[in-house]
C-alpha cells in the first residue's frame, strides 16, 4: 500500500529541514507574514492551518487555467497559483518559517507530482496541497493523498533535488503544461 509508506529522511540532520535556501525562501517578508498571521497554538495546530492555507488558496496551474511558472516559494505565494510542485515548496516554506520540520517528497504521475513530507511525533507523515481531496495528517496510516496509489519515492528530500530545480526553471509562464517536468529525473520511486 503506497499509501503508508515508510518514509526515509535524506538527511539524519532536522535542521537540513528547516534550512533556506533559494527555492524554499521562507525568509522572505512575505512568507513570514503569511506563516505569522497563520500561526495557531501548536505545532500542529500551525501546520493544519498553512496546509489549508496553501490547498485552498494557491490554485493548482491545470485546475484554475492560469500558468505562473513560479516554482519558488515566494514567487507561488504572489502569483496566486502553481502546479503541484510550487504548491509544495510554499506549504515546505510556510511551515519552516514557523520551525516545524519539512521536506520534499515525490510521486511518479504521468510527470513527477511533489508532495510534502512533515516530520511528527509518529515520524514522517507526506502532505499533498494539490485540491481539496486531499486532507491533513500527523500520522502515517492518516494519510490522504491525491494520488494514493502511485508509485512514490520514500524519500523525504531537505532541497529540490538539482536536476528538477533545472526542470521547473524551464517552466514559461502562460505556456499550459508541464513538459518540461517528464525529463528522466534522479528520484527513484517504489
Amino acid at each position: 500500500d503506497h499509501g503508508s509508506m515508510t518514509l526515509i529522511a535524506q538527511s539524519e540532520d532536522l535542521s537540513d529541514y528547516l534550512a533556506e535556501d533559494e527555492i524554499i525562501d521562507h525568509g522572505h517578508p512575505a512568507v513570514r507574514e503569511l506563516a505569522e498571521r497563520l500561526r495557531g497554538g501548536n505545532a500542529e495546530e500551525t501546520a493544519a492551518a498553512v496546509f489549508a492555507y496553501v490547498r485552498d488558496e494557491i490554485g493548482h496551474s491545470y485546475d484554475v487555467g492560469q500558468w505562473s511558472a513560479a516554482y519558488r516559494a515566494s514567487d507561488v505565494l504572489a502569483a496566486g497559483n502553481s502546479v503541484g510542485h510550487g504548491q509544495a515548496h510554499l506549504l515546505t516554506a510556510l511551515l519552516r518559517a514557523e520551525g516545524i520540520p519539512a521536506g520534499l517528497c515525490y510521486q511518479q504521475l504521468s510527470a513527477v507530482h511533489g508532495l510534502v513530507g512533515v516530520h511528527w511525533p509518529a515520524g514522517w507523515v507526506r502532505l499533498d496541497p494539490r485540491e481539496p481531496s486531499a486532507g491533513f495528517a500527523t500520522t502515517p496510516a492518516d494519510e490522504r493523498l491525491v494520488y494514493p496509489d502511485a508509485p512514490s519515492s520514500p524519500v523525504v528530500y531537505a532541497a529540490v533535488p538539482g536536476d528538477l530545480a533545472t526542470c521547473l526553471s524551464q517552466a514559461q509562464p502562460g505556456v499550459a503544461n508541464w513538459d518540461y517536468l517528464y525529463g528522466d529525473l534522479s528520484i527513484a520511486m517504489e
